[in-house]
């Protein structure tokens, strides 16, 4: 390992000591009825982000996954990770692959932190490899290509949820969803506001005009990209797990392929040079468009318009945690990698807006 990465070891370490209390946590799961009771808890820690802090636990034979949010607990966290762990447990006995919801806390003063624990995924995320991928998918295209169908079968499937029957009502507002998204961001961006976005007004005003006018609810991931998905090992590529479900609600799911669309180059232009993953011999935008119509039974033909508040949101929500971070409200130093990217995102957001009439 190189000395830069054992450094970013040794910051993650200090950063999230004492974050979890091995025996509060275990009292807590014995008082539950989980597996191991009375065995000391084995504990390591996988990533952290922006919004959470991730755990692995181990107790005697049973493996699971603890999820919180950060030291500094950022306002209306603890209850967003409530609805984290409400969507996955609604998804429990599915064909979307998620994380099993195993068992929730609303009790701060166990961990100092809202949290929850969910079943441990067998399989490799695309962001351990950079812009690279494991064997086989790093010589063989075929394989390769199967990652971006799987990539959008994913949210195909979600979509395809009967979110009342599974427990979800009243999770989101779907009623004028889109109509509310421009003022809800703009509103959101009012808050932590502390320099200029340009392409703000341009993405926004063209926004409203071309909202759809008629969606089917269904649930939305919100943040729904190579970095937030987990794969089988080996090939055929198959989807283990849609993970990081923070922005999870009831709306239009049509938004998740957007997110998607957004980090894909169109169909006249180079692969090789675009993404945060290797692209090339990856499908065609319109290729995986065709997949999500076929298994979800959605029309895609506006997805310029999903595309376009997909990286107006994603600027905004960005600039929130850059924000923190500049303002010192959070300690995770990665967060400054986010104030160019939300600057090109917003700015291809208007440039898209303005070459684009639905």
């Amino acid at each position: 390992m190189s000395a830069e990465g054992l450094s970013e070891i040794e910051d993650d370490e200090a950063r999230t000591e004492g974050l979890v209390d091995p025996e509060k946590l275990g009292a807590w799961m014995d008082a539950q009825g989980l597996p191991g009771a009375g065995i000391p808890i084995d504990m390591g820690f996988i990533s952290g982000g922006a919004s959470n802090e991730i755990f692995q636990i181990r107790r005697g034979d049973a493996e699971m996954v603890l999820r919180r949010p950060p030291r500094n607990v950022p306002a209306g966290r603890n209850e967003t990770m409530m609805r984290e762990y409400r969507v996955l447990n609604a998804l429990n006995g599915t064909d979307v692959p998620h994380p099993e919801a195993i068992a929730v806390c609303d009790d701060e003063s166990v961990i100092g932190a809202m949290f929850y624990l969910m079943g441990h995924v067998d399989g490799w995320s695309p962001m351990e490899y950079g812009r690279t991928w494991p064997a086989p998918f790093d010589t063989d295209a075929d394989a390769r290509r199967g990652l971006a169908i799987q990539l959008v079968d994913g949210i195909a499937r979600l979509s395809r949820v009967d979110w009342k029957a599974r427990g979800l009502e009243g999770f989101g507002k779907p009623d004028g969803f889109n109509e509310r998204q421009v003022d809800r961001w703009l509103s959101h961006l009012s808050k932590v506001k502390f320099r200029e976005l340009p392409g703000t007004e341009e993405a926004a005003a063209w926004l409203r005009v071309h909202k759809p006018a008629v969606y089917e609810p269904g649930i939305l991931h919100g943040d729904y990209q190579f970095a937030n998905v987990m794969f089988a090992h080996g090939s055929p590529a198959k989807l283990a797990a849609i993970v990081d479900w923070e922005m999870a609600t009831v709306g239009d799911p049509l938004l998740d392929l957007g997110w998607v669309i957004m980090g894909w180059p169109r169909d006249d232009e180079d692969f090789s040079s675009l993404g945060y993953v290797d692209m090339s011999d990856m499908p065609r935008r319109s290729e995986l468009l065709a997949h999500y119509e076929e298994v979800s039974g959605r029309p895609t033909d506006e997805i310029d318009y999903y595309e376009i508040l997909a990286r107006f949101k994603i600027a905004i929500v960005l600039e929130a945690g850059y924000a923190r971070y500049v303002q010192g409200g959070a300690d995770n130093p990665k967060m400054e990698a986010f104030g160019p990217i939300v600057l090109d995102m917003m700015q291809k957001a208007a440039e898209l807006s303005a070459t684009t009439d639905l």
